[in-house]
C-alpha cells in the first residue's frame, strides 16, 4: 500500500496549523537532483557573503530547483565553494547539521571559545565540532540516538546522511518532534516498511503526512538511502513559507512602484526601494520556473531579497492587484494634487502625487495639464496602504491634446489620415488638415507623400487634430553624385544639379567597385572633374553606410610599355597592350607607387626608362596614379599548351597574355606544374626584372588546417591538414577569430581549426573556425537543416544547402539522414562553406574510480587489452537525463557512456 492510500491522521494531534502545510510544494528524497550546496570545505563553510543570482555554473538555467537555490544564495543560507553548487553530491551528516542550524537562525549562538565536549569516538570534523555540540543543545540531535554504539562505527559527521535521518532532522527543525513520537506506532505504509529504524518511523510519517517527503520506485520509501544537497535546500527553502524566522535582507509588502528598474515595496506604512538588475530573479509561489520582469505587475504581494538595495530574489505571493476602479466626469486639476470628478451633487476630490501615470485612451502617457473638462476619466485606486491614492488616470473618451512619440504604420493620402504606433506600442489614427498641418525632417518642409512607412516620428495632437510631424529618424535611403573629396570622416560628391553636398561616414562604410575584390577607400578616385559617378547608401541617421561606384570616367592602363618620359614637362608617353599610344602628364598630386614603396616624382622618372611596364590610372591626359609593375595580380582564366601561354584576367577587369611562367608557387605541393592549378584560381604573377616574364606564378587559396601545437614564446604554429605537416611563423601575420576580430597567438591550442590563406607557399593571414560541439536535437534531412544542442546548453540551428560531410568511424558520406538524434557531434564550415560534421566516438564502460590528481577517470576491464584510464575535459558534461552531475557523485559498478572528443571525454552519461 503506497503512503498516500494509508489510513490518515487527523492534523490537529500535531500541535499547530504549520504543521498542515509546511511543504504544500513537496520536496522529493527520491526524486531528480536540486541545486544547493553547501560546501563541507572550512573556508566556504565560513563565509557570510551573501551569494548573488547565477553564482553556480553548475546550475543551469531552468534546473528543477534552480528557484530555491536562488533564493537560499540571496539570502546567505547556502554559500557555495568556488563558484559551484555541487547539486548530485551527497550530504554529510555535519553538513546537514549546519544547514538545519542556518534554517533556524541559530548558527550565531554557537560558542566558538568554548572547550567542546564529545566523545572522542564521536567523529566531526574540527569546523563543525561547535555547531553539533550547539544542536545537541537545542534538541535537534537526540544525544542517546547518535551517540549509541552501533551509530559511531564510522565517522560520525561524514557519513552520508540517509534519508530516514534526515526526515528526523528537519522535523526536529520545524519542532514536530511531539507529532512524531504520536505517529511512532503505525507502519509507514511503503513495501519496504520492514527496513525503517523504529526510532525514524515516526518522523517519516509526519514528514509523509505533511507532503514533505514522497516514496520512490515501487512503493518505496527507500530510508537508507543517500540525500542530496539539491533536495535538501528545496525542501529549506519551501519552508521558509511555515515558520515565524524572519530571515535578513528577506522582506514582504506590496509593489507600490515598478519602473525605471527600480521595485518599491510597501509594508506597514514603510516603502523600500531596491534596484533591479540583469542577474535579478523571478518567481511565483505557485510555480518552480522563472518568469520575467513583464510578469511582475504593480500593486501585488512580494517578497523580494537582497542586499545594498539591489535585488537578488522576487517572488510574486499573490498575483492580484490590490486596487480598485471608477470613472466619471473629468471637472478640474487644482493645486495640491488634487483631481476633482463631477458628481450629481457638486465635485468628488481625489488625490495623486508624482508616481501616478496619466494616459490617454489609448494607453499614451499625458500631462494632468493636458486633461479637458468634460471627457469621461476612470481612476484606479490602491486599497493596501489605507490612503486610497490615485495611481493611475486614464482618459476613456473624449478631445485628445497631447504630443509624443513613435513610428508611421501608414499614411492615407485620400483621407487624410496617418496611423502611428506610440511609444508605448499602442496603434492610433489621427486625421490632418491642409494648411494647418506641419510636417518636416531635419528643418525641411515635407508633403504628407514624402512619409515614409517605419519613419520614427515626434508628433502633436490638438483637439484629435494633427497639428505637426516631426521625422526624427528616417528610414535608409540613396543619392547619387560624382565623388569631389573623400576624408576620414566626410565624403564630398557632387549632384546632378552642380551643387556639392557633405556626408558623414558612418562606422566602416561598405565599398563597392566593379572588378575590384575587397575594395577599400584607397581604391575610390576623388576628383572635381573626373572622380567616380557613386551611389551613396545612407542610414537614418543620414550618415554614409555604403559607397557604390557606378561608373568610373578614368583610362586605366594596366602593362602598358613605357615610350618616353620627358623629366622637364612630367609627360609620360605609353602604349597599351592594345599597341595603341597614350599621353599622360604627372604632377605632385599624383599617387606614385614602386614595390609597395611611396617615391617622390624625381625618383620615380629614373625609373620611367623606355619598354618599362606601368600601370597607369588618368582623367583625360592627367595621370592619378603611376606604378612600376612588378606582379600581376587576377585570375587564370586560360592555359594554352601549343603557344605555350596563359591568360590573366587582373582584378581591374584588363585580360592579359603572358608565356608561361618559370615556377610554380603552390602550398602543399612539391614541384607543382601549371596542371595543379585549376582554371578560375586566384594567382600573384611575380615579374621577371624585364618584366615580360613570369619568374613565380603563386597560387591564392585559402585552406583549413588544425592546429597541432602553438608555441606562442617562438610565435610558432604547427598545423596539420590532409597533405601532412607544417610549421606557421605568425609573427607578422594577421590572426582574427571568427567574427573577424584581432587575436594573439596565445588565444590558440591545440585541436582548434584555422582558415589559413595562402599566397602561393607563403602564409598571409590566420582565422579561427567556429566549432559547435553537443548533441542533435532534431534532423530535418528534406529541409536541410538540423539543431545541435551546445554542451554550454544553447541550441544552434544548421543550414546545410552549401553541402555537407559528415565523418563517423572514418569514413565520409554526404546525407543527413545517417545522423540521429543520439549523436554527438562537432561541426564547423569548410572554406568551401560545406558543413562538416564529426561524430564523436563513444564507449559504454562501467565506472571504477576518479584519479583527481590526473583529472582522469578510471573504468573496469572485461579483458585485460581493455583502455580503462581516460582523461576527463576541464568542462566535461557528466549528466543522467536533464540531471547535471559532479564527477565525485559516480560510484563503483555505474553504468557510463563516454564521447571522446580527441581521445578526451567530454561528455558523461550516468545510465
Amino acid at each position: 500500500m503506497s503512503a498516500q492510500k494509508r489510513s490518515k491522521r487527523p492534523l490537529k494531534a500535531y500541535s499547530t496549523k504549520a504543521v498542515s502545510a509546511v511543504m504544500a510544494g513537496v520536496m522529493v528524497f527520491g526524486g531528480a537532483s536540486a541545486v544547493f550546496a553547501d560546501t563541507a570545505a572550512p573556508a566556504a563553510a565560513t563565509s557570510t557573503t551573501t551569494q548573488a543570482v547565477g553564482i553556480f555554473s553548475d546550475v543551469k538555467t531552468g534546473f528543477w530547483a534552480e528557484k530555491h537555490i536562488y533564493k537560499l544564495a540571496s539570502q546567505g543560507i547556502v554559500v557555495g565553494n568556488n563558484g559551484l553548487f555541487r547539486p548530485g553530491d551527497s550530504v554529510t551528516q555535519q553538513e546537514a547539521v549546519l544547514m538545519a542550524l542556518r534554517f533556524m537562525k541559530l548558527q550565531d549562538k554557537v560558542d566558538n571559545s568554548s572547550a567542546v565536549a564529545l566523545p572522542t569516538d564521536f567523529k566531526v570534523s574540527n569546523y563543525y565540532k561547535d555547531y553539533v555540540v550547539l544542536a545537541f543543545q537545542q534538541g535537534l540531535l537526540d544525544k542517546t540516538t547518535e551517540m549509541s554504539p552501533d551509530n559511531l562505527k564510522t565517522s560520525w559527521g561524514e557519513r552520508k546522511a540517509s534519508r530516514e535521518w534526515i526526515a528526523e532532522l528537519l522535523i526536529r527543525a520545524l519542532g514536530k518532534s511531539a507529532d512524531a513520537a504520536v505517529a511512532a506506532s503505525e507502519p509507514t505504509g511503503f513495501a519496504d516498511d520492514a527496513k525503517v529504524s523504529a526510532n525514524k518511523r515516526g518522523y517519516i510519517n509526519v514528514a509523509v503526512d505533511l507532503k514533505l517527503a514522497n516514496g520512490v520506485d515501487g512503493n518505496r520509501f527507500d530510508p537508507q538511502g543517500a540525500v542530496t544537497r539539491a533536495q535538501l535546500a528545496t525542501f529549506f527553502s519551501r519552508a521558509e513559507a511555515h515558520n515565524t524566522i524572519e530571515y535578513d535582507n528577506t522582506y514582504t509588502g506590496t509593489i507600490s512602484q515598478l519602473k525605471d528598474g527600480k521595485l518599491t515595496v510597501f509594508n506597514n506604512g514603510k516603502s523600500t526601494t531596491y534596484n533591479l538588475g540583469a542577474n535579478t530573479a523571478y518567481y511565483t509561489n505557485t510555480s518552480e520556473s522563472r518568469i520575467n520582469l513583464s510578469d511582475v505587475q504593480p500593486f501585488t504581494k512580494v517578497t523580494v531579497i537582497g542586499a545594498a538595495d539591489n535585488a537578488a530574489y522576487v517572488e510574486v505571493l499573490d498575483p492580484t492587484q490590490q486596487i480598485e476602479s471608477l470613472s466619471g466626469n473629468f471637472a478640474m486639476v487644482a493645486p495640491g494634487n488634487k483631481l476633482w470628478l463631477k458628481s450629481a451633487t457638486g465635485f468628488t476630490e481625489y488625490y495623486y502625487d508624482e508616481t501616478t501615470t496619466f494616459v490617454d485612451a489609448n494607453g499614451t502617457p499625458i500631462e494632468p495639464a493636458s486633461l479637458v473638462a468634460d471627457s469621461v476619466v476612470t481612476l484606479q485606486r490602491e486599497t493596501y496602504s489605507g490612503s486610497h491614492k490615485v495611481v493611475k488616470v486614464q482618459v476613456t473618451s473624449g478631445v485628445v491634446n497631447k504630443t509624443t512619440t513613435g513610428t508611421i504604420q501608414s499614411v492615407d493620402l485620400t483621407g487624410k489620415s496617418i496611423t502611428f504606433k506610440n511609444a508605448a506600442g499602442t496603434v492610433e489614427t489621427f486625421k490632418w488638415e491642409d494648411g494647418t498641418s506641419l510636417f518636416t525632417y531635419q528643418a525641411s518642409v515635407l508633403q504628407p507623400a514624402e512619409l515614409k512607412i517605419g519613419s520614427a516620428v515626434k508628433y502633436t495632437v490638438k483637439e484629435n487634430v494633427i497639428r505637426s510631424v516631426e521625422v526624427t529618424e528616417g528610414i535608409e535611403r540613396t543619392v547619387q553624385g560624382v565623388l569631389n573629396e573623400l576624408t576620414s570622416s566626410t565624403v564630398v560628391y557632387k549632384k546632378a544639379d552642380g551643387t556639392r553636398e557633405v556626408k558623414l561616414l558612418g562606422t566602416k562604410p561598405a565599398i563597392v567597385i566593379p572588378n575590384v575584390n575587397s575594395a577599400v577607400a584607397d581604391d575610390l578616385i576623388a576628383d572635381a572633374v573626373g572622380g567616380d559617378k557613386i551611389q551613396l547608401t545612407l542610414n537614418s541617421s543620414d550618415q554614409v553606410t555604403k559607397i557604390e561606384v557606378l561608373s568610373r570616367q578614368i583610362e586605366q592602363y594596366s602593362g602598358a610599355t613605357v615610350i618616353d618620359y620627358n623629366t622637364k614637362t612630367h609627360l609620360l608617353t605609353v602604349m597599351d597592350t592594345d599597341k595603341k599610344a597614350h599621353v599622360v602628364q604627372l604632377d605632385e598630386k599624383t599617387k606614385l607607387l614602386i614595390e609597395g614603396a611611396l617615391p617622390n616624382l624625381t625618383n620615380m622618372g629614373t625609373k620611367l626608362i623606355e619598354n618599362r611596364k606601368v600601370n597607369v590610372k588618368a582623367i583625360g591626359q592627367r595621370a592619378l596614379s603611376l606604378e612600376i609593375v612588378t606582379k600581376y595580380e587576377g585570375t587564370l582564366t586560360a592555359v594554352n599548351s601549343s603557344s605555350k601561354t596563359i591568360v590573366l584576367k587582373l582584378n581591374d577587369g584588363q585580360t592579359l597574355t603572358m608565356p608561361y611562367p618559370q615556377l610554380i608557387d603552390l602550398f602543399g605541393k612539391t614541384n607543382p606544374t601549371l596542371s595543379d592549378i585549376p582554371v578560375g584560381s586566384n594567382v600573384t604573377a611575380s615579374l621577371t626584372t624585364g618584366q615580360d616574364l613570369i619568374a613565380v606564378l603563386k597560387v591564392k587559396a585559402v585552406l583549413q588546417v588544425e592546429a597541432a601545437t602553438v608555441n606562442s614564446g617562438t610565435n610558432r604554429l604547427s598545423v596539420k591538414w590532409n597533405g601532412g605537416t607544417s610549421e606557421i611563423n605568425t609573427a607578422a601575420l594577421p590572426i582574427t577569430n571568427e567574427a573577424g576580430e584581432s587575436i594573439k597567438i596565445t588565444a590558440l591550442k591545440s585541436g582548434d581549426f584555422l582558415n589559413v590563406t595562402f599566397d602561393g607557399s607563403s602564409p598571409l593571414a590566420i582565422q579561427t573556425v567556429k566549432l559547435t560541439t553537443g548533441q542533435i536535437s532534431s534532423v530535418d534531412a528534406a529541409a536541410n537543416n538540423l539543431v545541435v544542442k551546445e554542451y554550454a546548453g544553447a541550441a544552434q540551428n544548421f543550414a546545410v544547402s552549401g553541402g555537407v560531410r559528415i565523418i563517423r568511424d572514418g569514413s565520409t558520406t554526404t546525407a543527413l539522414s545517417n545522423l540521429t538524434t543520439a549523436d554527438r557531434v562537432e561541426i564547423r564550415k569548410d572554406t568551401d562553406g560545406a558543413t562538416v560534421i564529426r561524430v564523436l566516438p563513444q564507449l559504454t564502460r562501467s565506472f571504477s574510480r576518479y584519479e583527481s590528481t590526473t583529472n582522469s577517470l578510471v573504468t573496469k576491464r572485461a579483458n585485460l587489452n581493455d583502455k580503462y584510464q581516460f582523461t576527463l575535459a576541464s568542462n566535461v558534461y557528466i549528466h543522467q537525463g536533464d540531471t547535471t552531475l559532479s564527477v565525485q557523485s559516480l560510484k563503483e559498478n555505474d553504468n557510463i557512456i563516454m564521447y571522446f572528443n580527441n581521445d578526451i571525454v567530454v561528455e558523461i552519461v550516468k545510465q
